[in-house]
């Protein structure tokens, strides 16, 4: 089995810290075998990753986190960027279209752009995996809907950290039972459903932090924006 890191931000996202560099570090530091960088609607730094990886002994994934009509799409396996706004089954047709895998983050979590209030179960069941451990989730309430749904509906099931810091990195693994360790099996084994899940819940008190950082480079960039 394959340990990897499916879902995790960079300073790219307009709320993440750190450089690809770092996530990459902390992903061989914690001996994952694979990473994918998915930034909020954005892709350049996550290709920069996958393009470094095996300089850290590791399998880069492209992706990014899709910001779709309804809510957050995990993109794996892409190539191009999926531009946002999109509604969630042309955002699933756009992912396809690339060859990749399309994911479903914190699917019941309204909150964080969770997309589950705003689609039917059959078009929930149309992604090729749920996220089912979260570890940025303060209660485990939304993480057992989205287990119960996948087993309900036979959905391969992933985990992500969801980390917007480097630091952790590693916090919520999926466990791939891949034919090779290259991105293209991973995400075949992925669909395939030959997947498992660990984590462990991010301290709240450090999501608080990440979430006020976020914030805070949020107004920041919104600020630089401004007077370009």
């Amino acid at each position: 089995m394959l340990r990897v890191e499916l879902h995790a931000h960079s300073a790219r996202s307009h709320d993440g810290r750190d450089p690809v560099d770092l996530l990459l570090e902390q992903a061989a530091g914690v001996e994952l075998d694979a990473l994918a960088v998915t930034d909020h609607d954005a892709i350049d730094a996550s290709i920069e990753a996958a393009e470094k990886a095996s300089d850290y002994g590791l399998v880069g994934i492209i992706g990014m986190e899709v910001t779709s009509a309804v809510g957050h799409i995990l993109a794996l396996g892409i190539d191009d960027l999926v531009p946002s706004g999109l509604s969630y089954d042309e955002t699933l047709d756009r992912i396809h279209e690339q060859g990749g895998i399309a994911v479903v983050p914190h699917p019941f979590q309204k909150s964080r752009h969770g997309v589950a209030p705003h689609v039917t179960d059959d078009q929930l069941a149309s992604a090729d995996a749920l996220e089912v451990y979260n570890s940025r989730l303060f209660t485990g309430r939304s993480n057992r809907q989205a287990e119960t749904f996948a087993v309900e509906r036979g959905l391969p099931m992933t985990a992500g950290s969801d980390a917007h810091i480097s630091e952790l990195v590693g916090q919520a693994v999926t466990e791939v039972g891949a034919d090779e360790a290259t991105a293209e099996a991973i995400l075949d084994a992925i669909s395939a459903g030959r997947t498992s899940v660990i984590g462990h819940r991010t301290p709240w008190h450090v999501s608080l932090r990440q979430f006020g950082g976020g914030a805070k480079r949020r107004a920041q960039r919104a600020i630089r924006e401004f007077f370009r």
